[in-house]
């Protein structure tokens, strides 16, 4: 049966104590699976380097393997970081992978680095990047590279020199704008391009970006109309004092973030509900968590339809944190497939 609203999943590959890289990915790719069953929309991958607690540091390979490992859900980019890399590189990557899953491949875009300032500065000096300032010709470069006419490029001689992402394209991935200010709001309006604020980070300034997106809409030939996305972050259970324990681990980790203290692998269950109490972290907590949801199935469920109603949202896309109980296998994650199953079993129009 139809959601309502639409569902789809943010993963960032949460690593928990204990855990290695290769079980966290396996895990992530059991919880795309899930997804691929369940009927959500789209499955999107983050991009984010050199924290103890996340391994999607590679969005494409990521895309590939779970492309690969499901059948029906849309993959894709939650987002590319476009600062890091070579407009041309994010185009042909993007191209191959819709050579590979025709018609399921999506391109978020991101403006921000994902990084801290050394990771920044090291990923300038390795390879090829972007200038954060020519983002809007960036983006305008890939989608032009991205289509089966591709671009050309005019030579200090004249002389035009044409330039494709993949050779031969049937098809191109769809486009998306992420972002949570006014400025990625009005680039996605002014480039006709879907738009997804990110409101599992901040949350801060959606009404007033979601209406410079709506109101400087300028229509563009494949999307006529504005489409909008927003994240959450979600933990969703049996009962509510267990969706209480399972969120704690990246309560506390987000806190940690917040008051920039050292990062960490992401504590079990049990490891932060042992931890001692910890006031600043606690302020932090109490202050984010009502942008979460987080309960059982019915008032979870109650609260996205709301939160999507409210704001008029075609798509809302979870970031399933469920922490992990010591005793729960590493390759797997039982808490955030349940989120999926409970949000779904409830959504179903």
């Amino acid at each position: 049966m139809p959601l309502s609203p639409r569902l789809s999943v943010l993963d960032l590959v949460p690593v928990r104590s204990g855990q290695s890289s290769a079980a966290a990915v396996a895990a992530s790719v059991a919880l795309a699976q899930a997804a691929d069953r369940l009927g959500f929309t789209r499955y999107w991958f983050a991009e984010h380097h050199n924290m103890p607690a996340v391994a999607s540091t590679t969005p494409p390979v990521l895309i590939a393997a779970t492309a690969a490992r499901t059948e029906r859900i849309r993959v894709g980019s939650g987002g590319v970081m476009l600062p890091n890399h070579a407009p041309l590189v994010v185009a042909e990557q993007f191209a191959a992978l819709e050579a590979l899953a025709p018609g399921r491949i999506d391109l978020g875009i991101g403006r921000a680095p994902g990084s801290d300032p050394v990771i920044t500065q090291l990923l300038r000096i390795s390879g090829p990047t972007a200038d954060v300032d020519r983002f809007p010709d960036h983006v305008a470069d890939i989608l032009s590279l991205l289509s089966p006419d591709g671009a050309t490029l005019r030579l200090t001689s004249g002389r035009e020199y044409p330039i494709q992402a993949t050779p031969a394209a049937t098809a191109v991935p769809e486009l998306w704008l992420l972002g949570s200010s006014d400025y990625s709001a009005r680039l996605a309006a002014e480039l006709g391009l879907p738009y997804v604020f990110a409101n599992h980070f901040s949350g801060e300034g959606l009404e007033q970006a979601l209406e410079l997106y709506r109101s400087g809409y300028r229509p563009s030939e494949r999307h006529p109309s504005p489409q909008t996305i927003l994240t959450l972050n979600a933990v969703v259970a049996d009962t509510a004092e267990e969706a209480d324990e399972r969120a704690l681990p990246q309560l506390r980790s987000m806190a940690r973030l917040r008051l920039n203290r050292p990062m960490r692998p992401l504590e079990t269950v049990d490891e932060a509900l042992a931890a001692a109490r910890d006031s600043d972290a606690d302020d932090v907590i109490a202050r984010m968590r009502p942008r979460w949801v987080i309960g059982d199935a019915d008032a979870s469920a109650s609260a996205v339809r709301a939160l999507a109603e409210r704001h008029g949202i075609d798509e809302v896309m979870v970031a399933p944190v469920a922490g992990s109980r010591a005793d729960e296998p590493a390759d797997a994650a039982p808490g955030r497939i349940r989120t999926l199953e409970l949000l779904v079993d409830r959504l179903s129009a």
